[in-house]
Order: structure tokens, then C-alpha cells, then sequence
């Protein structure tokens, strides 16, 4: 990585709302290429808009923030899908179409990037299915597989446009600890080839295990290790 590369999330005196309520001020802190960060808090410190603000779901009030090559301060309404295809979002409940496959589900997110041959949807699907540890398992449909399975999959669907950082709330949150572990195996080999990855977490075992640098939600602040 070159000394003059540019964090891949940048964000400078950022004031985060929910709606009317300012939940975090002055926010500063940036994530290099290919970083691992783990994001903390309590229940309703502001973790969850602030991983909002970095997607764009909640605007960016005051203040600066570049995630991805986007100025969130800038960005037009228009210009939001794009930017999300330089990231990769991963949720706690999954959020999986139950009526299509695994091959399926992926497929309709390609389709709606902008791919259109079939080959080349083929081949990426069974890419990040490879890289997820699931390449047996594209014709099963989500109640068919674990809850540990499931979030693979929805890793596999952050991973499809190959994003700059990968953006996880709370992904461990419904599993049981060795399942946990094992997600964490699949993160880990993500970021290792190249991807940043920010982690929203409550499990603290993880941060042992699996040590990385630690951004804190604390009194309306956060606060950067």
C-alpha cells in the first residue's frame, strides 16, 4: 500500500443525527485501505446511524466524510447506489428474498448493479460463494440453511461488486458462539485479500480473539484507539 493512498473512510468534525436528535458531535476518524475495525458501544450510543451515515441512509448534517471516493456532504440522491456498490452492508437478520435460491438471490442483486451476461453472473456468484465456504449450496433456498449459513450468504451478496469496505452490524449477533467464530474466519480472509472491513459488535470476546483496532460510541463521542 502506497504511503499517499487515500483512507477509504474519511470523516472530519461530523456531526451525526437520527431525524432532529444529534446523537454523536464532532466526529473524526478515518479507516485506511484493507484496515479491520472494530466499532463499539452501548445499546443507543449512536453506532448504528453512524454506520448509516457511511451508507448514506441517514444524511450527513454538518461536517465532512469521504467513504469510498464519495463526499457524503456532496453526494447527490442519485449518485447513493453507486456509492453502495463500493460497499458491502452486512445486517443481523439476514434480509435474504425467502421465495429464491441462494444462486438467485445473488443474481437479482447483479442484475440490479448492472450486469447483464449471464456468464459473468455465473462465474462472480460462484466466486464469492467459493470465497464464503459455500460453493455447494447455490440452489438451496435460505430456510434451508443454518443461521450461520444464511449470514454467509449475505456476505457472499456484500462481497458481489468486490467493495472497497465491508460495513457489519452486528453480523454475529444471532448466532451462537462457535458459529460466531466461524463468521469471523470468513471476515478475516476478506479482509486479509484486500477489503476494509468496519464491524459494528456487542460480542467483546471477538475483540480478544480476534484483535483489531477498537472506534468507540461513548457520550456523544466518538472516540478512535
Amino acid at each position: 500500500m502506497s504511503i499517499s493512498s487515500e483512507p477509504v473512510v474519511m470523516l472530519e468534525r461530523a456531526d451525526i443525527y437520527q431525524g432532529d436528535k444529534p446523537v454523536l458531535a464532532d466526529v473524526n476518524f478515518h479507516i485506511d485501505k484493507g484496515e479491520f475495525v472494530y466499532l463499539i458501544g452501548r445499546t443507543g450510543s449512536g453506532k448504528s446511524s453512524l454506520l448509516k451515515t457511511l451508507y448514506a441512509d441517514l444524511w450527513l448534517q454538518t461536517g465532512s466524510a469521504k467513504v469510498a471516493g464519495y463526499e457524503l456532504h456532496k453526494i447527490k440522491r442519485s449518485d447513493i447506489p453507486f456509492l453502495r456498490r463500493r460497499i458491502g452492508i452486512v445486517f443481523q437478520d439476514f434480509q435474504l428474498l425467502t421465495d429464491r435460491s441462494v444462486e438467485e438471490n445473488l443474481t437479482f442483486v447483479l442484475r440490479a448493479t448492472g450486469w447483464q451476461d449471464k456468464a459473468d453472473i455465473a462465474r462472480r456468484i460462484s466466486e464469492v460463494l467459493m470465497q464464503v465456504g459455500l460453493g455447494t449450496s447455490p440452489k438451496k433456498m435460505p430456510h434451508q440453511l443454518s443461521g450461520g449459513e444464511q449470514q454467509r450468504v449475505v456476505i457472499a451478496r456484500a462481497m458481489l461488486n468486490e467493495p472497497q469496505i465491508l460495513i457489519a452490524d452486528e453480523p454475529t449477533g444471532n448466532l451462537d458462539p462457535e458459529v460466531s467464530n466461524q463468521i469471523m474466519e470468513v471476515f478475516k480472509t476478506i479482509n486479509n485479500a484486500g477489503t476494509a472491513v468496519l464491524m459494528a459488535t456487542h460480542d467483546y470476546t471477538l475483540l480478544d480473539k480476534y484483535p483489531a483496532r477498537i472506534v468507540r460510541c461513548e457520550d456523544g463521542e466518538v472516540k478512535s484507539s
